[in-house]
């Protein structure tokens, strides 16, 4: 999925439904570090891709709330 309309799909949730794709987030990046330490992750640039989505919706939550 391209960046831009990952933001755009992001932009257009609501605050709950972002909290909910944070956790579920932060969960899979909890799995692929243990998956990276035991060996077994064969997908490593999802590593990195994870890692950003949860920045870019910490972002467009930090913006969201200082316009409000």
């Amino acid at each position: 999925m391209k960046a831009k309309q990952r933001l755009s799909d992001l932009r257009a949730m609501t605050k709950d439904q972002l909290s909910d794709e944070l956790m579920k987030l932060k969960k899979e990046q909890f799995n692929l570090r243990f998956q990276r330490a035991t060996g077994q992750l064969e997908n490593t640039g999802r590593v990195s891709e994870v890692r950003r989505d949860i920045a870019r919706i910490k972002t467009l939550a930090a913006s969201s709330a200082k316009k409000a």
